[in-house]
């Protein structure tokens, strides 16, 4: 038994990932602390709408191979991309290869540097849809998380109109889960309230 399994079993945590060492390490790290670098930001834009319609096991296990693929995450390269590189992402075995995401990967990073533009920060304008702070949930069991939330709904139509693509409410929310924006940490979980302690200052945003 490795030292992650041992652990795993010391602490109650959300049940969502477990016997997954990598899910473990990413709700245990990152899903949910409140995230205000625009950089990372693009990166879980980029990750959760290659998410829709698979698991994010999947995605996780390939994140490596999207920051190599996808300039690690630099949506001012992103932005450049042609169809002879996109021609060289459908081959590229180390993400998903689907054109539509990785168009709309590219549509993506030129919308959001027009929003970085017109809001000084991506973090600053994707922020006002929580009110500039996180959203405390309070979920007693997983049954009880929603897909969406109305939050996510004004997300979504405002990220389309902006030329955004596979920013559906349901990929928004999620979004919203991995970014910090809402707290869906069950109460019964660890990490809840270190989540709640994190704060909401708003970090570098290049």
């Amino acid at each position: 038994m490795s030292t992650g399994t041992r652990a795993a079993k010391r602490v109650r945590r959300c049940p969502w990932p477990e016997g997954n060492e990598q899910m473990l390490r990413y709700h245990d790290t990152e899903w949910g602390v409140p995230l205000h670098n625009d950089r990372k930001l693009f990166e879980f834009l980029v990750l959760d709408a290659f998410q829709a319609g698979l698991s994010w096991a999947i995605v996780l296990k390939k994140r490596e191979g999207f920051r190599k693929a996808f300039d690690n995450f630099d949506p001012r390269k992103v932005a450049k991309y042609d169809s002879r590189k996109v021609k060289v992402l459908l081959a590229d075995v180390g993400i998903i290869r689907n054109r539509m995401k990785i168009e709309a990967t590219i549509a993506n990073a030129r919308a959001f540097l027009l929003v970085k533009n017109e809001f000084g920060s991506f973090d600053r304008y994707i922020w006002q849809f929580t009110g500039g702070k996180t959203k405390r949930n309070r979920w007693r069991s997983l049954s009880q998380l929603p897909a969406r939330s109305a939050e996510s709904d004004a997300m979504s139509r405002d990220l389309k109109e902006r030329g955004f693509r596979f920013v559906g409410s349901t990929i928004c929310y999620a979004f919203m889960q991995a970014a910090g924006m809402v707290n869906d940490h069950l109460v019964g979980c660890f990490r809840h309230a270190e989540v709640q302690g994190a704060g909401s200052k708003r970090g570098g945003r290049r």
